[in-house]
């Protein structure tokens, strides 16, 4: 789809990554739903972007009914809907087996919810709307990206809930692009490494310095605007579908 077109939905999209994917987007002309739970920042990003490109949307991704309802209004705001992109989840960190308990089955199940549970939600509610559009050149009627992350290949300890949740992600976006096929829906899915985000930014300079050392080439942590960056050629170039895509510097994650 050609960028001035975008009609996207962005969640987690008003800090980090997903903000940084919504700036790209109106930047591009585009127009963005902002699904979030933070409304201090949720205000920011729109006085940032603009009322009239970027509208916030209070969203619990992991309710069924709360998506599907904001969806439809996302849709009417942004005059139809072409796009989706998942950014919201959370760390979850914590070991299977830690000093005073074992993790509780709560901590790894709000995991899986909000990063695994949550993507699939807002992807078929988003893939149920586009369903229903013009169908553009290749018949394509709506593209949908999803966030992963390395640990889905190489979780350290301490990730195991966090790893999974991101692993199952990466498993569901290769069978959801093909039975999405018939619609002329693609879905991919990125998977970044270490970026530099809010929580990052929060960490001690020498904890910066060696995750910054950990990475091959280039010897720094990701910008979100290179994420931002490839989310946008993923949603242009429509050959592109059912992959995960590593953005990652080459860096392989040690154990610890």
């Amino acid at each position: 789809m050609q960028a001035s077109q975008v009609r996207a939905i962005v969640t987690g999209g008003v800090s980090g990554l997903g903000l940084a994917v919504a700036q790209r987007i109106v930047a591009d002309n585009g127009k963005v739903a902002l699904f979030d739970v933070n409304d201090d920042k949720g205000a920011a990003a729109i006085a940032q972007l603009g009322d009239a490109n970027a509208r916030y949307f209070r969203t619990d991704v992991t309710r069924e009914d709360d998506v599907a309802a904001n969806v439809a209004a996302a849709r009417d705001f942004l005059g139809g809907l072409n796009a989706a992109v998942n950014c919201a989840g959370i760390l979850g960190a914590g070991r299977v087996l830690g000093r005073e308990a074992p993790m509780p089955l709560s901590q790894f199940s709000a995991t899986v919810m909000v990063n695994l549970v949550g993507s699939f939600n807002v992807a078929k509610a988003a893939a149920a709307a586009m369903q229903h559009n013009d169908a553009g050149d290749d018949g394509e009627r709506g593209a949908i990206v999803n966030t992963a992350s390395v640990a889905a290949y190489e979780g350290q300890i301490g990730q195991a809930a966090y790893s999974a949740s991101k692993g199952g992600v990466v498993g569901m976006t290769l069978p959801m692009a093909r039975e999405l096929a018939r619609f002329g829906i693609r879905v991919n899915t990125i998977a970044p490494g270490i970026f530099w985000t809010p929580m990052v930014d929060g960490m001690p300079d020498e904890v910066q310095q060696s995750l910054s050392a950990s990475i091959p080439f280039p010897s720094r942590l990701g910008k979100p605007e290179e994420f931002a960056d490839l989310v946008a050629y993923v949603l242009g170039n429509r050959y592109l579908n059912g992959e995960t895509i590593r953005l990652d510097g080459a860096v392989r994650l040690a154990p610890k």
